[in-house]
């Protein structure tokens, strides 16, 4: 059965079903000719019983024939299609009168048969339906009638439609097989495209697509839900390319500048201070450099790992003091106000180690692009067990048609011209991933000039945890 192509093993299951219901249906003419052709010879059984009642009388225990004459020149005396055969039995079951076309033969009585039921029997090798009944005087039995009529016709009959059944049966099911075959055959055409398709796409080639059937049925639905996958596989494919091509770009330019600005210097001599402020140059793309590698390998270990999320207690106040202490100095040089709302304290049910990087990844660039002398406000709030989280900045904003390309790896605005503040524009990437991964809500609003706001809504964490 492994062995069959798809399309016979339709085939073949549709013709064992088929073939089920076809044999049923022979079965129940067969046997619905049958019990007519029975119940036809039964009932002219029980017409010849009773005619043969009121051709007879009883006398002494004697059976005496009302008309002879007309016995001897009954249906008896020739050869019919359908004889009928009569006997007459005493109670010793030695017969008193025989019709006259048994000749040399009578009819076997059966003790064991019930009196007024046909049943089958033999008469000279040929088989017979018979009946037998009692005959009584006064409410006396004085012996048995027995009437019998050939089945020689009817076996013929029953013999002929059983064969003409049983040839039919295996040529009906040759022809549905070869039928079901065709047919399965134009109805897995699909299948067919799926598989040529499949066989022509690589990573270099991801553009082909498997062409949809005209009827809107499963195979319809299995191509297009193919078809999408093959896009989605394909964006995956180029944001990956474009992903490694950007980050290739975004290593190579601080290399470029260290590599640059050393050359410089080796040149010719220089005076200490002018060695120092390139050196601090280097240092600074160094530590930029560092940033960026940091930010690829984390993205690399969290890319969809679960498994390496270990969610616990945190308490979110001091997750946030903590990451404005470390942004004290930039707040500082800036003159930036941080007003931190937080009424009550706080604990949120999350990776401790992925909330610290979300938060210093949003209030950093709060930081970075806030304008000097301006205000930071972090205000957390709690409703229907969960815990909100909001960033606000009076920094340079962000254009409304940015506001989606930002989550994109590598993407920095150039709605307002900042290329003096370093950034790697992995920031608000890594913060939409991780919130993903950890299903935080994550949102952000913002308006050229006026600043930025970031909401972020955290599971609160379940005493009954402890």
């Amino acid at each position: 059965m492994t062995s069959l192509s798809f399309r016979n093993r339709i085939a073949l299951n549709y013709i064992v079903g088929t073939g089920l219901l076809v044999l049923a249906v022979f079965s129940a003419i067969y046997f619905i000719v049958r019990l007519t052709v029975y119940n036809h010879i039964d009932e002219n059984l029980n017409i010849e019983v009773q005619d043969h009642f009121k051709e007879l009388r009883i006398e002494k225990g004697a059976v005496i024939f009302m008309d002879a004459e007309e016995w001897e020149e009954r249906e008896h005396n020739s050869v019919d299609v359908n004889p009928i055969f009569v006997q007459f039995l005493d109670l010793n079951k030695k017969i008193i009168e025989k019709s006259p076309n048994l000749k040399n033969e009578k009819l076997v009585f059966h003790g064991k048969k019930e009196e007024f039921h046909p049943f089958d029997t033999k008469l000279l090798g040929n088989k017979i339906r018979q009946i037998q009944v009692p005959l009584h005087v006064q409410s006396k039995k004085v012996g048995y009638l027995i009437i019998a009529m050939s089945l020689s016709d009817s076996s013929k009959v029953l013999d002929n439609l059983m064969d003409t059944l049983l040839i039919t049966f295996p040529i009906i099911l040759f022809i549905l097989f070869f039928l079901a075959r065709f047919y399965a055959g134009r109805s897995i055409k699909p299948i067919n495209n799926i598989i040529q398709t499949s066989k022509i796409i690589t990573k270099d080639n991801l553009k082909a697509r498997i062409p949809l059937p005209k009827t809107r049925d499963e195979l319809f639905t299995l191509s297009k839900t193919i078809n999408n996958l093959l896009n989605r596989i394909e964006d995956a494919i180029e944001r990956e390319k474009q992903f490694t091509s950007d980050a290739s770009h975004e290593l190579r330019t601080p290399l470029t500048v260290i590599k640059g600005t050393l050359e410089v210097l080796v040149r010719k001599p220089r005076d200490s201070k002018e060695y120092e402020e390139k050196i601090n140059y280097c240092i600074n793309e160094v530590d930029h450099l560092n940033s960026l590698v940091d930010q690829l390998l984390m993205m690399a270990r969290f890319e969809n790992q679960k498994q390496n999320i270990l969610k616990e207690n945190v308490y979110l106040n001091a997750v946030i003091l903590d990451v404005l202490t470390l942004n004290t100095e930039k707040i500082k040089s800036g003159k930036i106000n941080v007003i931190l709302d937080a009424q009550e304290e706080f604990y949120i049910y999350s990776d401790n180690y992925l909330v610290v990087t979300i938060l210093r990844n949003i209030i950093s660039n709060a930081v970075k692009y806030s304008k000097p002398n301006s205000e930071i406000k972090i205000s957390l709030s709690r409703e229907n067990h969960k815990i909100s989280c909001i960033i606000s900045d009076q920094g340079i904003g962000i254009a409304k048609k940015d506001l989606e390309s930002i989550l994109n790896p590598f993407f920095r605005s150039d709605s307002l011209n900042h290329s003096e503040i370093k950034g790697t524009g992995l920031g608000l990437f890594i913060v939409k991933r991780m919130t993903d991964l950890l299903q935080i809500k994550f949102k952000i609003e913002s308006e050229i000039g006026k600043g930025t706001k970031v909401l972020l809504v955290f599971e609160e964490y379940d005493n009954s945890l402890k």
